[in-house]
């Protein structure tokens, strides 16, 4: 293959198509159970975290509630994803043997916020969200009937983690925040200086992302054996959950996330027909599961 702009670019579409594929088709359960929100600058702040004011009758002036009260910021992190190919065997028209290579970069691409939230999610035993404790705690801090309470939204024990999660409306447990997505890109012009001097064509996807919490009302998070008892206490908690003020936030629990580990006991919980003794599982199809390896 002569080496020439219009050779190079169909080269860089063929490497493109093979990674875009991939991408397209790689299976990612990340998007069930975030919020995804576009970003416009290096960080995001979002102020409204826990400011639901109820509805109420409108008797005298408006009451006003502060949106600033409960801030949390996102900063966008930089990821990238680079290979090499030998001007060689660009001359040769050897671009089939590097597909395998490209069709990778996009399965890994695609998976990558996988890592970011399912590692995130892992972490919320020992993480901060918006009001300063852990995102899965015994204390958060609930103003009902102007007394501040203290709630919780996990169970303790010395199992491996599983969490329930309400994502069923506009706001998730989750907050995925994109500011450039995950961009195919080349350094693949013969004139450059890492060509000449390293005789070898550079590709490369690249990413301004990044992932945080939402509200630890729509999740709850167990440390104990996950059976029908302890199952039906996090979905009883979570039902009840209440924003500041006291208004029933109607939450109900749309997705169980567990590890591998937890794969045949969740399946049996609320996949089969029947529990215990052979009598009918009153748990069955009441949630989806997630089994995400990135939990283990």
């Amino acid at each position: 293959m002569i080496i020439n702009t219009q050779n190079l670019d169909l080269a860089f579409r063929g490497f493109s198509q093979k990674y875009s594929d991939a991408f397209m088709e790689a299976k990612s359960h990340s998007d069930k159970i975030v919020m995804k929100v576009p970003s416009t600058a290096r960080d995001e702040t979002y102020s409204w975290f826990g400011a639901f004011p109820n509805m109420r009758e409108w008797l005298g002036p408006r009451v006003l509630k502060n949106l600033s009260a409960n801030s949390f910021t996102i900063v966008n992190r930089l990821f990238e994803s680079t290979v090499r190919v030998s001007r060689n065997d660009i001359e040769d028209d050897r671009l089939g043997v590097f597909g395998p290579a490209f069709t990778n970069m996009g399965q890994l691409a695609k998976r990558h916020p996988e890592e970011l939230v399912f590692g995130l999610l892992k972490a919320g035993f020992a993480t901060n969200c918006f009001d300063g404790q852990f995102f899965f705690d015994t204390d958060h801090p609930l103003e009902i009937e102007n007394v501040v309470t203290s709630v919780s939204n996990m169970q303790a024990g010395a199992g491996d983690q599983w969490y329930l999660l309400d994502c069923s409306g506009a706001i998730r447990p989750l907050v995925w925040q994109e500011r450039v997505p995950y961009t195919f890109e080349s350094l693949a012009n013969p004139g450059d200086p890492d060509v000449f001097m390293r005789n070898e064509f550079t590709y490369g996807v690249r990413a301004r992302v990044n992932c945080g919490y939402g509200l630890w009302q729509l999740a709850f998070g167990s440390k104990a054996a996950l059976d029908a008892t302890n199952y039906a206490a996090a979905r009883a908690a979570m039902m009840g959950m209440r924003a500041d003020g006291g208004r029933i936030l109607g939450v109900t629990p749309t997705h169980l996330v567990v590890p591998p580990s937890l794969e045949a006991a969740a399946l049996a919980l609320v996949n089969s027909e029947y529990g215990t003794g052979g009598i009918s599982n009153p748990w069955k199809g009441t949630v989806e599961l997630v089994v995400s390896q990135y939990l283990a």
